[in-house]
């Protein structure tokens, strides 16, 4: 079995595959001043949970954007299974080129994002993913990374609303009935759904354009989204057409799969 860890600025999501098959995944907050010990504790739970034993674990493959924590991990996994983690970077063998002013600045998980969708759609495609930022790379049907753009995320903008003002409540997001809201939790409801959705199909607007113009892409251009608010805001866009909650996940399997070819 493979354990895959995805680390977020907001969130860890943990998964175990077996072969291809995604047997659970689980959810837990990226916390910097978590011990290795503590993080050891979390897998032990999480595997007696699901009834796993730790010596059916074969391998661990790490994308992370927090680097401050992946000693921790790192630790972690020498202390549970004895062995090192597979850490995904620019480096990394994963079957597509990284065609970047700066390789080396790009996110793993804009790197793994790119190889799920390059093994499972091909390109070219857009892939949106809505975490604390939200990103949105691209992929040629060559297998070119060609970069992206990077948005605040959803609960950026809540907390910059509820931080900054005095009387606004905090609210749980859901789809709104209407853009014209009539009590103030509906209107903050209102505002930030409908409002980031016409950032995101605005962006994607303008991509699909430049690929058109400046890349000459006459074929239909796939738009992936995936993250925690995928669901929420994918349903009402105009240009997204496919939700995969688990890419991460996927990727980092896929990339595991190719580096132990």
């Amino acid at each position: 079995m493979l354990l895959v860890v995805d680390i977020g600025n907001t969130n860890t999501v943990l998964g175990v595959f077996n072969d291809e098959k995604l047997e659970f995944r689980y959810r837990v907050a990226t916390n910097l001043k978590r011990t290795s010990d503590e993080l050891v504790a979390t897998l032990f739970n999480m595997f007696n949970i699901h009834n796993v034993d730790t010596n059916e674990i074969d391998d661990t493959i790490i994308s992370s954007v927090v680097p401050d924590i992946m000693y921790s991990w790192q630790s972690c996994n020498r202390k549970l299974f004895d062995k090192e983690p597979i850490i995904i970077d620019y480096k990394t063998d994963t079957g597509i080129t990284i065609d970047y002013g700066a390789p080396s600045q790009v996110g793993a998980d804009r790197i793994v994002d790119a190889v799920a969708v390059y093994n499972k759609y091909g390109g070219p495609a857009i892939i949106v993913d809505m975490g604390t930022a939200i990103t949105f790379d691209v992929i040629t049907s060559d297998g070119r990374y060609l970069g992206g753009s990077i948005a605040p995320g959803i609960k950026i903008g809540q907390e910059g609303l509820f931080g900054m003002t005095a009387q606004l409540p905090k609210i749980e997001l859901r789809v709104p009935d209407t853009p014209i809201a009539r009590t103030t939790p509906e209107s903050i409801n209102a505002g930030i759904v409908y409002g980031y959705i016409g950032l995101i199909d605005g962006l994607i607007s303008q991509i699909e354009k430049e690929l058109h113009e400046k890349h000459k892409i006459e074929e239909e251009i796939n738009v992936i989204a995936t993250g925690g608010f995928s669901e929420l805001i994918s349903n009402e866009s105009k240009y997204i057409n496919i939700i995969e909650p688990d890419l991460m996940l996927d990727g980092l399997r896929i990339i595991y799969d190719r580096i132990k070819e």
